[in-house]
């Protein structure tokens, strides 16, 4: 099973790379139509929309590799019970604002859908459709706090704890 999730994760930073990839592609035809005297429409347009689902793809990827920012300055001088519900009350916060914004997004890809918005460059793109990464992503984001709090729950150590000590052992 930890497998199958590793596997998420992991597809969830690829979709991000592929956005970033997209991103640059669609500049580079851009440019290259620029000197050969044609425009390629929307393409800012495009470059935005793969510029938000990256971020969003990255985020449950990022979080389970320990690569978001921590202030680790005062948890590290925590041990045990203390360490333990510092850790609780981290991830139940996060995992609330998580919820939060997850469902916000999909209320907004809805509303989008509902009220037929759509973008305003040469090619008008309906919004729902490039708004559904952007609510996959923090549906990842969700699945991998709710991870790390399950195994925080089980006195287990999270995931993005154990890479920081990955790389805490390597800078010694």
């Amino acid at each position: 099973m930890s497998s199958l999730r590793d596997k998420f994760y992991l597809a969830s930073g690829y979709a991000a790379g592929f956005c970033i990839a997209l991103i640059m592609v669609v500049i580079l035809v851009q440019i290259v139509g620029r000197i050969f005297g044609f425009i390629i429409p929307s393409a800012e347009n495009v470059s935005g929309y793969a510029l938000a689902a990256s971020t969003f793809f990255g985020l449950a990827y990022t979080f389970h590799q320990g690569g978001h920012i921590r202030v680790t300055l005062v948890i590290q001088r925590f041990s045990g019970r203390t360490r333990f519900g510092q850790e609780l009350a981290v991830l139940i916060f996060g995992f609330g604002l998580a919820c939060y914004m997850t469902f916000y997004c999909w209320h907004m890809v809805w509303e989008s859908y509902i009220f037929e918005e759509v973008s305003h460059g040469y090619i008008p793109i309906p919004l729902w459709i490039p708004q559904i990464p952007v609510g996959l992503g923090m549906l990842a984001l969700n699945i991998a706090i709710l991870d790390d709090l399950i195994a925080v729950l089980r006195k287990r150590t999270p995931s993005y704890q154990q890479h920081e000590d990955e790389i805490n052992l390597e800078e010694v």
